[in-house]
């Protein structure tokens, strides 16, 4: 049984009507996404559906229009759809921004991502340069220390060098000394009236 062609308009209306709400109401929630971006691809992915759908039904209504008997009837529906491709075409426009605002919320999303890696780079070379600048300042403060050492040991083998001078000097006096008493009292022994 085939439905007469006004109540097939009629439904043709509603249906464009609750699909053009439906779809305002998808693209208002786009707008109001603040989730990951599965949810605003899958919110995209919806709109994507009511757009065919509205197509569709915006297409049957053309169709309907062109097969009116009446000729005010079809300019009245002519116009109609004319309306709502308009109205379509300015939701594209809309459905446009919403897939751009996911591709820019993408975009940022992998920047953030990037930023954060690099800050952990950062992080980890700024801990390293600390831990080298521990290790110079360790290995300076014992330099320090090794030079002290070195002047004290420096300081000690000239003290030594010149305590060894001494003591050849006290030994060659004695030796001087000693051959000296034994001269005089071989002097004495042997050549009393000397």
């Amino acid at each position: 049984m085939a439905v007469p062609q006004d109540v097939h308009v009629r439904i043709c209306n509603q249906e464009i009507v609750k699909f053009d709400l439906e779809v305002k109401a998808l693209i208002q929630d786009i707008g109001d996404c603040s989730g990951p971006l599965s949810a605003l691809t899958e919110l995209n992915t919806k709109v994507k559906e009511k757009f065919q759908q509205l197509r569709h039904r915006i297409q049957e209504l053309e169709q309907s229009a062109k097969e009116q008997d009446k000729e005010s009837e079809k300019q009245v529906l002519l116009q109609e759809v004319e309306n709502h491709k308009k109205q379509m075409l300015r939701k594209t426009a809309k459905e446009s921004l919403a897939q751009t605002s996911s591709a820019i919320t993408e975009s940022l999303m992998g920047i953030s991502r990037m930023m954060s890696q690099q800050v952990q780079q950062s992080e980890e070379a700024m801990q390293t340069l600390v831990n080298s600048s521990r290790t110079i300042l360790d290995a300076n403060e014992e330099f320090k220390s090794m030079s002290g050492t070195i002047q004290l040991g420096r300081k000690l083998i000239t003290k030594y060098n010149r305590r060894e001078l001494t003591d050849k000097l006290l030994i060659f006096l004695a030796l001087a000394l000693f051959l000296a008493t034994v001269l005089y009292i071989v002097k004495k022994r042997l050549f009393p009236f000397l």
